[in-house]
């Protein structure tokens, strides 16, 4: 089975030191994140119409949790790289506060316990797919618990089922087409990626 971007599906043991070049990386996509976040603010805004059927977009909120670790290969590159995100898009006045960065610690810890479990050695879809629906469990649980307490189930129900379709589809397609995007402008030579 082909991997995700390219070589083999299984990767030979990576080594898990970071490079001064590896925490650039991560921290120049978790700021451009941090902006692309802050400004998605008003499109979330924008859609709310759309009542939970919003969060099929929720994918968007966990794009640097996938994208960092794919081009990195290292543990932390996806906590790292979202918790950036989350905390640059709080500093610019995010909407939802300091709760933001929370957010971010969440959703990157979700997707890290599944790079975590293959090692990070396997970069196959499926495992970009796990990865992205773990993050967006981690953030439905948080979510709930902080924004939809009173909801009723039925549309609990909804937001999960389109969170998890943003996480589990829609997320590692974005995020592999980013990154083969950055691939081929060469600006990730020596990486993994």
């Amino acid at each position: 089975m082909a991997t995700t971007l390219r070589g083999p599906a299984i990767d030979a043991v990576p080594d898990p030191r970071w490079r001064t070049r590896d925490i650039v990386v991560a921290a120049v996509i978790g700021v451009a994140f941090g902006v692309a976040f802050w400004a998605f603010g008003a499109v979330w805004r924008a859609v709310e119409f759309l009542g939970p059927v919003q969060n099929i977009l929720y994918g968007a909120w966990l794009l640097p949790a996938l994208v960092a670790p794919l081009i990195i290969r290292k543990p932390g590159a996806a906590l790292f790289a979202e918790v950036v995100a989350a905390g640059l898009s709080a500093f610019l006045g995010s909407s939802w506060g300091v709760d933001a960065l929370i957010s971010g610690v969440v959703q990157g810890a979700g997707a890290e316990i599944v790079f975590a479990v293959t090692r990070y050695r396997v970069w196959t879809f499926p495992v970009l797919a796990a990865a992205g629906l773990a993050s967006a469990a981690a953030a439905f649980v948080h979510d709930v618990i902080v924004w939809y307490p009173g909801y009723a189930t039925d549309v609990l129900v909804i937001i999960g089922v389109t969170m998890a379709i943003s996480g589990l589809i829609l997320l590692p397609a974005a995020a592999i087409g980013l990154v083969r995007a950055l691939r081929r402008t060469g600006v990730l030579e020596g990486f993994p990626a």
